[in-house]
């Protein structure tokens, strides 16, 4: 029991006691409260600023990769545009080639057949100079495409064949009554057989034309001034 007596202080001795005075410990607390408040404050900003700055990052990320995609898809439908360009064109230059190289072609053949032509002119130049009686086969030929039911027939010629045919004409065709008529006007090589109100223009510029205008072409004979 004693020593429980000894925790209560008498009643003289309160006086003596001096208050605590609790205010510097509530100003620490409340720098200390505010510190923390600080730092949270500070934290809640940092936080905010990695939220903005990763939203940031991802909205510049996906524009960065739509901005590619978008650039990408120009940049093939450009290509593609370009192409089919490209194409238009290299198949512009193939048709035009084509078309110059036909007309080359046909060029070159109508200068083939020229060449034949004029080649064929020497031929027959040559031909009726050293053989008189070339013209021979010609009067056959157009005495059969008559029909000659009168027997008789008009064959014009030219002077010079005149002199050279005639004994051969009326030996070969001695059951037609032949009338020889020398035509100056008429080329060498060439004649006129009429018979019955039918004529045969058997004339060498007329056998010419009909040659050389089966091969597609128009050239006319040069009769040369001996020929004439």
């Amino acid at each position: 029991m004693a020593r429980n007596q000894n925790r209560f202080v008498s009643g003289e001795n309160i006086g003596a006691v001096t208050d605590w005075n609790f205010a510097a410990v509530d100003q620490n607390s409340l720098r200390f409260a505010a510190k923390l408040r600080e730092q949270e404050i500070a934290e809640d900003v940092a936080k905010a600023n990695e939220v903005r700055q990763a939203g940031f990052s991802d909205g510049y990320a996906q524009g960065h990769a739509q901005a590619t995609l978008e650039g990408e898809r120009k940049i093939q439908e450009h290509i593609a545009s370009q192409g089919q360009a490209a194409a238009r064109r290299f198949g512009e230059l193939i048709a035009d080639a084509q078309v110059q190289i036909a007309e080359s072609e046909q060029t070159m053949a109508k200068g083939v057949l020229e060449l034949a032509c004029e080649l064929a002119r020497q031929v027959l130049r040559h031909e009726l100079a050293s053989n008189p009686n070339a013209l021979q086969p010609v009067i056959r030929e157009a005495l059969g495409l008559l029909a000659i039911d009168s027997k008789a027939a008009l064959i014009r010629l030219h002077p010079v064949d005149m002199d050279i045919l005639a004994e051969v004409l009326r030996q070969e065709f001695s059951y037609l009554s032949l009338t020889l008529l020398a035509d100056s006007t008429i080329s060498r090589g060439g004649c006129i057989i009429e018979s019955v109100g039918t004529i045969v223009d058997a004339t060498l510029e007329r056998r010419w034309m009909r040659a050389v205008s089966s091969l597609g072409l128009e050239s006319a004979w040069e009769v040369p001034d001996e020929a004439k």
